[in-house]
């Protein structure tokens, strides 16, 4: 019993360390850019109201900055980078695979091929506009991938599910690139989504996706008792009183909300549900009812800073937060492979 709670005393102080840290890189990400503002003039801005009036301190050029720019593109970085990690938790408990991320069951395919096909039949070219077109191609491919890996013996199980993903993403991925190579207009807009960035979105996107997000996670936060006894296998599961089935559309579903409203939002961001289950997983080990919490902070840590370093790095341009996140993700990735040997699933 002492040892149980000791645990319990270390993950509760590292889920308030990471808050913590989650607060500086909130912070760092308002008032980092190509125009650094102190954290007096991101106050400022913050508090005061939208006339700007003779007794507040605050800079009009300031305040419209940080209102209009940087407040929306940090509350989608904190929303998609917590939706992605927990997502790529999920589905790596799921699959029983290491290497796995939300991309596995074609959700990220299904979003580029459905907001491929909407710019180029609607003429569509702002993310408000294809967002939902996105998002319900996420939708459909995670639908299809579970009802596929379920054909048969009536339970998608995890090489199920694999198979069928990779040949959902194979497919999707042929159809919009025969889209795009048809259309020059879909592919300069499709080629912009594809990299993955939170900037340039205004917040109506944030609007628009976080009632499913929202959704998503507290269905995340449902699936992880029965996620931990299907970890060790169906049979066990089984005969704890696990109904397989349940269970797993349970959790696939939440991945379906999580990862599909992000992708749809910023476009598929490369190596954030791969990477941050392993750092949350040495921290918390394979119980996922701490592993998801753990993920969602530190995948929002993770893509803000992601996003502030690409804003320094190119000064007074930026890169965006796919291309900075998988430049660094990769070598850190195998470093943590050859370190700690990647947590047993």
């Amino acid at each position: 019993m002492p040892a149980v709670v000791t645990t319990r005393r270390r993950r509760l102080t590292g889920l308030l360390l990471l808050a913590a840290l989650l607060l500086c890189a909130l912070a760092a990400s308002i008032a980092l850019g190509s125009r650094t503002l102190g954290l007096g003039a991101v106050y400022d801005a913050l508090v005061c109201p939208g006339g700007l009036p003779l007794s507040c301190p605050a800079d009009g050029t300031a305040a419209q900055i940080v209102r209009e720019l940087r407040l929306p593109r940090t509350g989608l970085a904190l929303v998609t980078g917590a939706a992605l990690g927990m997502a790529g938790a999920l589905i790596q408990g799921y699959t029983r695979n290491p290497l796995a991320d939300a991309g596995l069951l074609g959700i990220n395919a299904g979003a580029a091929f459905f907001a491929a096909l909407s710019i180029h039949l609607l003429a569509l070219t702002t993310p408000d506009q294809y967002i939902w077109f996105a998002f319900a191609g996420a939708l459909v491919a995670g639908v299809v991938v579970f009802a596929v890996s379920s054909l048969g013996g009536g339970k998608a199980s995890p090489l199920a599910l694999v198979l069928a993903g990779a040949a959902m993403t194979a497919f999707l991925q042929a159809m919009t690139n025969i889209v795009v190579l048809l259309d020059d207009t879909a592919l300069n807009t499709y080629r912009y989504w594809v990299v993955g960035d939170v900037a340039g979105h205004d917040a109506s996107v944030l609007r628009q996706v976080l009632p499913f997000l929202l959704v998503g996670a507290i269905l995340a936060v449902a699936a992880a008792p029965g996620l931990n006894l299907l970890t060790l296998g169906d049979d066990v599961a089984r005969g704890l009183g696990v109904n397989l089935g349940r269970s797993r559309a349970l959790g696939l579903a939440a991945v379906v909300l999580l990862a599909g409203a992000a992708t749809a939002a910023v476009g598929p961001i490369a190596f954030l549900g791969l990477i941050v289950p392993h750092l949350a997983r040495t921290l918390t080990g394979p119980d996922h009812r701490w592993l998801l919490p753990y993920s969602g902070l530190i995948g929002a840590i993770v893509l803000l800073l992601a996003d502030t370093a690409g804003r320094l790095i190119a000064r007074p341009g930026e890169l965006q937060a796919g291309v900075t996140l998988a430049a660094l993700g990769a070598p850190f990735f195998i470093l943590l492979v050859r370190r700690r040997k990647l947590v047993s699933l």
